[in-house]
């Protein structure tokens, strides 16, 4: 397999993608619980399209808005498939790969973008999105539109909402410890206050932190913390670095945090749990997407109010939070291409954030994505408690350079090569049954070393 020469966007990418990777892809992100099952898939005319996407909280939101709103107005009718996000990127790999055209608009993200670029799957937006004023193509955070930018220059996909990470905390619980969140922590300063936290009141641990295996779940974290440290997955020339001394020190940190102060049931726990936790006062601190705070702060959240933001902690580098988008990508094969646009431009618009605002509250709106919104003064005022640190986290995110050394290509919480969804999920399968203490950090990162020298052979030389 040869890498490409950088192109526009100086990233450099694989050339052959080999006919495996399309299964990789399937492989699953970290996903929030059910919300809803799957719609009823039919194209009737060419007013009518398919829509297929994760049944993460904002997107159903979306569900419930579109025929009241955007059918209403247009006259377009969506179908809507809502799956989990295993089930999502298995469909949606299988349908943009043989380009069989079930599916117009897919919900992917920052990693699957390029990717599906690359391989000619998806029809690029930003032409239609320059010639769109109202759309206002430069009001899209930065970082999120380069991510969704492929190696020719050309962006393929239009966001629905952005995230980064950041750490979550009680601050009642801090004050009545006597301690004190530093402006920008450190891991082991993070550590010293979990320890001093855990039963501080009955029931309540010291952090969450996502054990559940998957790329997106255990590892998207995780890797932040690699990084840090001064680890990484491969060195710039495909060198697989997974047992190395400081890939190994931040996972046994990792680990043992949250063995010693973490969650109960930490090996099965993702995202949605340790959200649900934190919701219900059953942690002090959190660390994960930025994403999770509208739902903190919300009206059924038994801690709104009493929430912190502070930057993802560091060790060795000046920032470390991570960067996501669920975004909208039009499939090339598709043959209602307008009806498509106009959903993803109404979908990723502003006036789409103002009406979850009206209608659903502030909290609830998928923002992230465009720098309007933080101008926004209803939004400011609503969100006050975490709107500046969640753009903040966007803004400061370096996907071409978040370690301490250079990579071969981009990504924070991933390696945005076509394998490493297989290789992120084994390894985190490793990893989890550590945390289970079923076997040594060692053991589960010598394993892990072995998968990853596999892919490194595939890029290395070339």
């Amino acid at each position: 397999m040869r890498a490409r020469p950088r192109g526009k966007s100086g990233r450099r990418h694989p050339g052959r993608i080999v006919r495996q990777t399309a299964v990789a892809l399937a492989v699953i992100l970290a996903a929030a619980g059910c919300y809803r099952g799957a719609g009823d898939v039919g194209n009737s005319g060419r007013n009518t399209i398919n829509v297929l996407m994760v049944n993460n909280p904002q997107m159903v939101d979306l569900q419930r808005l579109t025929v009241e709103h955007f059918t209403k107005e247009t006259g377009i009718k969506v179908n809507f498939t809502v799956l989990p996000e295993d089930d999502l990127r298995d469909k949606m790999s299988q349908d943009f790969s043989s380009q069989a055209g079930q599916y117009d608009v897919a919900g992917l993200s920052n990693y699957e973008t390029p990717i599906y670029a690359r391989n000619g799957w998806l029809t690029e937006l930003g032409t239609r999105a320059a010639k769109d004023p109202a759309f206002d193509q430069g009001d899209i955070l930065t970082p999120v539109r380069q991510s969704l930018t492929a190696a020719d220059g050309k962006v393929y996909a239009e966001p629905f909402y952005g995230e980064s990470s950041f750490l979550m905390y009680r601050k009642d619980l801090l004050k009545a410890a006597g301690l004190t969140m530093p402006a920008r922590p450190t891991w082991h300063q993070v550590a010293a206050l979990a320890a001093k936290l855990d039963g501080i009141r009955k029931g309540v641990k010291g952090i969450c932190l996502r054990g559940r295996p998957g790329w997106g779940q255990l590892i998207a974290p995780l890797t932040t913390v690699v990084n840090t440290f001064g680890g990484t997955w491969f060195t710039k020339d495909w060198q697989a670095k997974v047992d190395s001394p400081e890939f190994t020190r931040a996972t046994q940190f990792y680990v043992d945090l949250v063995r010693a102060h973490g969650e109960p049931g930490a090996p099965q726990a993702g995202y949605t749990e340790c959200l649900n936790d934190m919701q219900q006062g059953r942690v002090a601190m959190w660390y994960d997407a930025t994403a999770g705070a509208g739902s903190l702060e919300s009206s059924d959240s038994k801690v709104a109010g009493k929430v912190g933001y502070a930057p993802a902690p560091v060790e060795r580098t000046a920032v470390s939070g991570w960067l996501y988008t669920w975004a909208w990508g039009l499939q090339k094969a598709s043959t209602h291409q307008d009806a498509a646009w106009q959903f993803i431009r109404w979908a990723s618009s502003k006036s789409y954030e103002r009406l979850v605002g009206r209608e659903l509250g502030w909290s609830k709106v998928p923002g992230g994505k465009r720098a309007s919104l933080y101008r926004d003064p209803e939004y400011t005022r609503s969100a006050r408690a975490f709107a500046g640190p969640t753009e903040r986290a966007i803004s400061s995110a370096r996907p071409d350079n978040p370690g301490v050394q250079p990579r071969p290509v981009p990504g924070i919480q991933f390696v945005d090569i076509p394998e490493f969804s297989d290789l992120g999920t084994k390894t985190s399968q490793e990893i989890s049954s550590a945390i289970a203490g079923k076997q040594s950090v060692a053991a589960a990162l010598r394993h892990s070393q072995r998968l990853a020298e596999e892919v490194a052979r595939a890029y290395a030389g070339h």
